[in-house]
């Protein structure tokens, strides 16, 4: 049965040290004695498994709104040289947008 890092996180300490029984290795053993995040982790480098979980942007240019989003924070800081709190203002709405906007399309 191949697992991911979301079925195991999912799983309980018990069933963890299950799948950890049934593996041989030099690396498993003393899982009787780990708490769950660091079983996970372990599970995840002997099994071969990326230990997060990779979320991906559907519906919108990553790359553009990420350079949009440093062109305002150099606005920012330009701002905050010239005492400007309106433009302050502004550039960090903007940036706050588009952080939104990228969350949403997360899946």
């Amino acid at each position: 049965m191949a697992h991911t890092f979301d079925d195991l996180s999912k799983k309980s300490v018990a069933q963890l040290r299950e799948i950890a029984a049934g593996l041989d290795g030099e690396k498993i053993k003393g899982h009787k004695s780990l708490h769950k995040p660091d079983l996970v982790k372990l599970l995840c480098d002997v099994l071969g498994i990326e230990a997060h979980e990779h979320h991906n942007v559907v519906g919108l240019d990553k790359a553009k709104i990420k350079v949009q989003i440093a062109v305002l924070k150099k606005k920012s800081a330009a701002a905050i040289e010239a005492h400007d709190a309106t433009q302050l203002k502004r550039a960090r709405l903007n940036i706050k947008r588009l952080k939104h906007k990228m969350r949403r399309a997360t899946v």
